[in-house]
């Protein structure tokens, strides 16, 4: 599985993300620009030792990048209306996330509208920490493949 994220803005949040990657074998992706730089001690410490333990890079362009995969991929989203439990994930699925302060962009949503999946919360709350909504997300779709 490969997990996207999308201009993320924390350092702490893309690190934890990391580890997650690496504990779930799945590969990790950054969409540029960053919020921060990639050697941040940050960012280092938040995913301690673990950046040798899982296969990650950076994509220039997402949109160019999702239109030339042979993959279901999905977009997660707080304005999403299809519950992420409601997706028969493969092995091979992307998963893609927004920053933690913008989302993903509009053009994309509209675009893949019914790629778009959703973590459902409580009313009045605006969105789950980043690194959180990964591990839920990637966690529902290995236990689906039975990989946890």
């Amino acid at each position: 599985m490969e997990v996207i994220l999308y201009q993320p803005d924390i350092p702490q949040n893309t690190g934890n993300i990391a580890r997650t990657c690496a504990a779930c074998e799945a590969s990790l992706k950054l969409v540029p620009p960053l919020g921060f730089a990639l050697t941040s001690r940050h960012m280092k410490r938040a995913g301690l030792d673990y950046w040798n333990e899982v296969h990650w890079g950076c994509i220039d362009d997402l949109e160019s990048y999702l239109n030339t995969i042979n993959k279901p991929f999905y977009l997660f989203s707080s304005h999403a209306k299809k519950e992420y439990t409601e997706i028969s994930y493969t092995e091979d699925a992307v998963l893609i996330f927004g920053s933690e302060t913008k989302g993903l962009p509009r053009r994309l949503m509209e675009k893949w509208e019914e790629w778009c999946v959703t973590i459902p919360m409580k009313a009045g709350v605006r969105c789950l920490n980043l690194s959180n909504s990964v591990a839920i997300a990637l966690y529902e779709a290995k236990r689906q493949n039975k990989n946890v």
